[in-house]
C-alpha cells in the first residue's frame, strides 16, 4: 500500500482502494487470478510489446537504444498523456499496479544478473592508467557538481516552505549525486555498434571507459543503499553485505567456476539443469535483500561469478528474452508513469526545468574533457567521450524508484532526473553522429593503391576473415606480397562476427578474450586460433606486424565496420575471403550466402583497393615455389592487379607469367551502354581510347624494368576476336597448371564483350573472368585472387558538375583527387 499511498498523496489522481475482497474463496481474499489479474497483466505485456516494437522501428533510424522506447512507452501510460483515458484505465487499472510492480521486479532481478554476465572484471582490473583515470574523473566529477545542482533546484523552488524542510536532506543529496555520476555501459556498446565507431580510437577509448564507471557506479550503489533503506541498521547492512560478497568470491566462485566449466566442455546443460542456475540468482537477490541492501546487488555478485564464455552465452541465448523483452519494459514503464514533466514545468517554470536540463549534461563531458587533456587527447575526443559517458540505464532508474517509493526525492526532483536520463540518452546518438560521421572529404592519393604505393613505403592490408581456416589461406598471399625487404608489411586481421544475442556481452567477450579455464564461444574460439595463426607468421618475419581485431556487426552492415578499419587503419589494400570453400574433392561449396553480399557492398564504397581471395588449397611459400598467372585485359583493375603481381614476383620462391590479351574485331566494340544519360558515344571512345594509353604505358614499365631482369618473370600475348575465343585461350591457359591466378574484377575496361558475358555471370563481384576461373564447371585446381583498385572499381563520384566527357584523373597521375563520400 506504501506505493499506491504515494500515488495519492502526490499526485491526486488514483485513490486507495481496499484490497481484501470478500468472496467465496477463504484463501485468496483477492479476485480470482485467472478472469481478473491474469488477463489483464496479458494485455498489458501485449500493448508493450506493440508500443515498444512500433516506436522502437520509428526511432531506429536515429540510432536510438531500446531504454528510450521504454521510458517513452510508460510516459504514454502516464496520467499526463494518455493515462486518463478510458482505454488506458481499462488497460492498466490502480487494483493492478502491484501486481505489475511485484512481476516487474522479477524481470529487473534477473535483468540486473544479465548486467553482471556483461562485466569483465579482468578488463577493468587490467586496464590501463589513461581509462582509469579518465573513468575516475568522470565519476568524482559529476557527484560534486550533481550536489551543486540540487541545491540550484532547492534554491529556485517556488513552492510550500515544508518542502524545503522535507525534501532538503542527506539522502536527497546523496541519490541527486549518485544518480548524475552513473554511465550506461550497455547503452554506450550499442550506441557505438549502431554509429560503427566501436573500431575506431574514440570507441575503444569510450568502452573501456565506460566499463570501468558502470563497476564503480554498483559499487557505491552497493555500499550506499543501506543508509536510504535503514539508515538505523546501515552499517550493520554493509559489512554484512561485503563479507558476503567476499566470501561469494573466495568460497563458492571457485567451485561454481569449475562446475560449470566442466558441464559445458561436456555438453551436459539442459533445461531443467540452467533453471536452478537461473534461480540461483533470485537466491542471491533474497540474501542481500535479508542482508539490508537491494536485491538486485546480489543478482549483480551471482552474474560477475559465473564464467564467461559459451556458458555465458548459452545462458543469455535461453533466457534474455524472458527478461528483457517481456519483464524488464514493464519495470522502465513504471518510470515513465510516475514522470510529471507538464506539472513541474506548471508549478515551477519553464525556465528552472530548462536550467536543469542544460546544467544536467554538463558534468560528465567537463569531467572527461579536463581528463582526457592530461593524455593529450584532442578536446572533440573529450567531448564525444563524456557525451557517451552522460547515457543512462538501468541503475539510475533503480535508484529512482527507490527514491519515489521511500520519499527521498520531491515528484519535481524525480521528474527532473528522468527527463534528464531520457533527453541525454536521447541526443546522444544523434550529436555522436553528427559529430563523428558527416559528410567529409576524402582524399584520394597513391597510398590507397598498390600501383603507386613507393617501393619503400609500408604496405598495410587489411585481411577479413571468418574462421580459421580462411586466415591460414590468406597467410601465403601475405607472404607473397612481402617480398620487398625494404618496405614494412603492416597486417591487421580482421575477425567477422555476426552479432547474436546480447550485444554487450559479445562486445565485450571481444575486447579482451581470456582463456584459461573457461571454456571459450564458438567466435572467441576462432578468434584465439586466428590470432595464433598470425601472430606465429609475425614471429617468423622481422619486417612485419600484425593487429588482431574484431568487428561484431550484423552481416547487413558489417561492411560498414570494414570500412571504417579500412580508413582508420589508412589501409592500402582490403583482402576478402570467397564465400565458397574448397572441399575434399577440390570443388567449391558455399559456406553463407551472406559472405557474398558483404564481399559486393565492401567492394561497393571501399576507400581503399579492394582483392578477393578464392583458396583452393594454395601451397606454403614456407615449402614449395609458386606459379602465378596474370591475364591481362585492361582498365585500372588490371593495372592494379598486375602492380600487386609484380610486387609478388620479386618474391624468391615465385614465377610470374603475364599475359596480356588484345581484342581485336568484334571483341574490341566499344560499350555503348551509358551509366548516364548525357555520355555520348565521343565520350565513350575517348574514355577507351585514354585508359588503353594507360594500358600501353604501364605494361611497357612493366617489360622494361622486370621482365628483361627477371628469369622468374615471363610475358607473352594473346588475340581475342569474340567472346567464344575467351573460354578456349583461358582453358589453354590453365593447363600449364599454375598455383594461382591474379585477374582484375574489370571495371573501366568499356568493352561491349565483357559487359555482356557478366550478365551472366554467377558471383559479379569476381568479374567476367573471375567468374569464369571460380566456376566448378571450368574444372581449374588454381586459387584466385580478383583485384579491384580504388577510386575506379566501387567509389562512386558524387561530384557531378564535372563534364561528362571528363574523365576521373588515374591514380597514376601525381595530382590528388577529392571524393565526397557519405559516410
Amino acid at each position: 500500500m506504501e506505493m499506491l499511498d504515494n500515488y495519492t498523496s502526490r499526485n491526486k489522481v488514483y485513490g486507495c482502494y481496499d484490497t481484501a475482497v470478500s468472496n467465496a474463496n477463504d484463501i485468496w481474499q483477492s479476485d480470482s487470478v485467472l478472469t481478473f489479474y491474469l488477463p489483464n497483466f496479458a494485455a498489458q505485456i501485449a500493448f508493450m510489446l506493440f508500443a515498444n516494437r512500433c516506436l522502437y522501428y520509428l526511432f531506429r533510424p536515429f540510432n536510438q537504444p531500446r531504454f528510450v522506447v521504454e521510458i517513452l512507452v510508460g510516459f504514454m501510460l502516464s496520467p499526463e498523456v494518455f493515462g486518463r483515458t478510458q482505454f488506458f484505465q481499462a488497460l492498466a487499472p490502480v487494483k493492478l499496479v502491484v501486481t505489475n510492480e511485484t512481476i516487474s521486479y522479477v524481470g529487473l532481478v534477473y535483468y540486473v544478473f544479465l548486467a553482471g554476465l556483461d562485466m569483465n572484471l579482468e578488463t577493468i582490473t587490467s586496464a590501463r592508467k589513461k581509462a582509469t583515470t579518465i573513468a575516475i574523473v568522470a565519476t568524482v566529477i559529476p557527484m560534486i557538481m550533481g550536489g551543486a545542482m540540487y541545491t540550484l533546484l532547492q534554491t529556485m523552488y517556488t513552492g510550500p516552505p515544508e518542502y524545503l524542510s522535507r525534501y532538503n536532506t542527506n539522502k536527497a543529496y546523496m541519490f541527486w549525486t549518485l544518480i548524475y555520476s552513473v554511465t550506461g555501459f550497455p547503452i554506450v556498446t550499442q550506441i557505438l555498434a549502431d554509429l560503427k565507431l566501436l573500431y575506431t580510437g574514440l570507441g575503444r577509448a569510450a568502452l573501456t571507459v565506460a566499463m570501468i564507471i558502470d563497476f564503480y557506479n554498483w559499487v557505491m550503489f552497493a555500499l550506499l543503499i543501506p543508509f536510504a533503506l535503514n539508515e538505523k541498521v546501515a552499517m550493520y547492512s554493509v559489512i554484512s553485505t561485503v563479507s558476503f560478497v567476499l566470501v561469494c568470491f573466495i568460497v563458492i566462485q571457485p567451485h561454481l567456476v569449475q562446475l560449470v566449466v566442466r558441464k559445458t566442455n561436456q555438453n551436459e546443460w539442459d533445461n531443467c539443469q540452467l533453471f536452478y542456475v537461473v534461480m540461483g540468482a533470485y537466491l542471491f537477490a533474497f540474501v542481500t535483500d535479508f542482508l539490508g541492501t537491494h536485491p538486485v546487488v546480489g543478482a549483480l555478485v551471482y552474474g560477475i561469478m559465473l564464467p564467461r564464455g559459451k556458458f555465458s552465452n548459452l545462458l543469455i541465448e535461453k533466457t534474455e528474452d524472458f527478461a528483457s523483452v517481456y519483464l524488464a519494459p514493464l519495470f522502465f514503464a513504471s518510470c515513465g508513469v510516475r514522470l510529471r514533466i507538464f506539472s513541474v514545468i506548471e508549478s515551477q517554470g519553464l525556465a528552472l526545468v530548462v536550467i536543469v536540463l542544460v546544467l544536467s549534461c554538463i558534468p560528465k563531458v567537463l569531467s572527461t574533457v579536463i581528463a582526457t587533456q592530461l593524455f593529450g587527447m584532442p578536446v572533440h575526443d573529450g567531448v564525444a567521450i563524456g557525451l557517451l559517458m552522460n547515457t543512462k540505464e538501468i541503475l539510475p532508474l533503480i535508484m529512482l524508484i527507490v527514491a519515489w517509493d521511500k520519499e527521498i526525492l520531491s515528484v519535481e526532483s524525480y521528474s527532473i532526473i528522468i527527463m534528464s536520463v531520457f533527453l541525454m540518452t536521447l541526443l546522444v546518438p544523434i550529436i555522436i553522429n553528427g559529430i563523428y560521421k558527416p559528410r567529409q572529404l576524402y582524399k584520394q592519393n597513391k597510398l590507397r593503391t598498390i600501383q603507386n604505393l613507393k617501393v619503400e613505403a609500408e604496405v598495410k592490408i587489411l585481411a577479413c576473415v571468418h574462421n580459421p581456416r580462411q586466415a591460414t589461406g590468406m597467410i601465403n598471399i601475405l607472404e607473397a606480397s612481402n617480398a620487398i625487404k625494404l618496405s614494412r608489411l603492416r597486417i591487421f586481421a580482421l575477425h567477422l562476427v555476426e552479432i547474436t544475442g546480447n550485444t554487450a556481452a559479445l562486445l565485450a567477450a571481444h575486447i579482451n578474450t581470456q582463456s584459461g579455464s573457461q571454456s571459450l564461444t564458438d567466435s572467441e574460439q576462432d578468434l584465439e586460433n586466428i590470432t595464433i595463426t598470425f601472430k606465429d607468421y609475425a614471429e617468423q618475419n622481422e619486417n612485419i606486424s600484425v593487429d588482431i581485431l574484431a568487428a561484431v556487426s550484423t552481416y547487413s552492415t558489417i561492411h560498414e565496420d570494414i570500412h571504417i578499419v579500412a580508413r582508420e587503419k589508412q589501409a592500402t589494400l582490403i583482402l576478402l575471403p570467397f564465400h565458397k570453400q574448397s572441399n575434399i574433392e577440390g570443388i567449391l561449396e558455399t559456406m553463407n550466402e551472406a559472405f557474398k553480399d558483404i564481399n559486393q557492398s565492401v567492394m561497393r564504397d571501399a576507400p581503399c583497393s579492394v582483392a578477393i581471395f578464392v583458396d583452393r588449397g594454395l601451397g606454403s611459400l614456407f615449402k614449395v615455389n609458386l606459379r602465378l598467372l596474370m591475364v591481362f585485359f585492361g582498365g585500372p583493375d588490371d593495372r592494379e592487379a598486375l602492380a600487386l603481381a609484380w610486387r609478388m614476383s620479386k618474391h624468391e620462391g615465385i614465377q610470374l607469367s603475364v599475359v596480356r590479351v588484345n581484342m581485336l574485331g568484334e571483341a574490341a566494340q566499344v560499350d555503348l551502354s551509358p551509366q548516364a544519360e548525357s555520355r555520348e558515344l565521343f565520350c565513350a571512345v575517348m574514355d577507351c581510347e585514354k585508359q588503353r594509353e594507360f594500358d600501353d604505358e604501364y605494361v611497357s614499365s612493366f617489360r622494361l624494368k622486370a621482365v628483361n631482369n627477371k628469369d622468374s618473370i615471363s610475358y607473352s600475348e594473346k588475340e581475342v576476336h569474340s567472346g567464344e575465343d575467351i573460354p578456349l585461350m583461358m582453358e589453354e591457359l590453365d593447363k600449364v597448371g599454375y598455383d594461382l591466378y591474379i585477374l582484375g574484377q574489370g571495371t573501366g575496361r568499356n568493352s561491349l564483350m565483357l559487359s555482356d558475358l557478366l550478365k551472366w555471370s554467377d558471383c559479379p563481384e569476381l568479374g567476367v573472368i573471375g567468374d569464369m576461373v571460380a566456376s566448378n564447371n571450368f574444372g581449374s585446381c588454381s586459387s584466385l585472387l580478383v583485384v579491384q583498385q580504388y577510386g575506379f572499381g566501387g567509389m562512386v563520384f558524387e561530384n557531378t558538375t564535372q563534364n561528362p566527357c571528363q574523365l576521373p584523373k588515374n591514380d597514376c597521375e601525381s595530382e590528388d583527387v577529392y571524393v565526397e563520400v557519405e559516410l
